[in-house]
């Protein structure tokens, strides 16, 4: 019945800081940018080179996210990359704080985590 991923949606409290972010430091592609005047919100269409999606959202007033990351719900965002020694040197790059490198104990993989502006956990993955 389901064939991926098509997209991840987050909203974020300050649209020009988490714009920035995805585009020059993750180095994702807009697909559209759109602003709705009824909700005073942005909607940012960003695409991954695998075709899957990242909706990024603007409100006034979003609350917070509860707790870190084992409140009930998304845990983290996982990224695969082909080295994760390369890119975590270009997360460093842009002064991005990254976790020391882990190995799956299951696949023997290598990752790590980081933050989004907004403190949301994002994982790089060796894939």
């Amino acid at each position: 019945m389901l064939k991926g991923i098509h997209h991840v949606a987050i909203i974020c409290s300050d649209y020009n800081r988490s714009k920035l972010f995805y585009t020059e430091v993750l180095g994702l592609d807009i697909i559209a940018e759109n602003y709705r005047d009824a909700r005073d919100s942005f909607k940012l269409d960003l695409a991954l080179p695998d075709g899957s999606q990242i909706e990024l959202f603007s409100f006034p007033t979003p609350p917070p996210r509860p707790s870190h990351p084992e409140a009930c719900g998304l845990r983290h965002l996982a990224f695969a990359v082909d080295s994760i020694e390369h890119s975590v040197a270009k997360l460093k790059q842009h002064k991005i704080a990254v976790e020391p490198i882990r190995i799956d104990e299951f696949t023997g993989k290598k990752y790590t985590f980081f933050k989004d502006p907004d403190d949301l956990p994002l994982e790089i993955y060796e894939a």
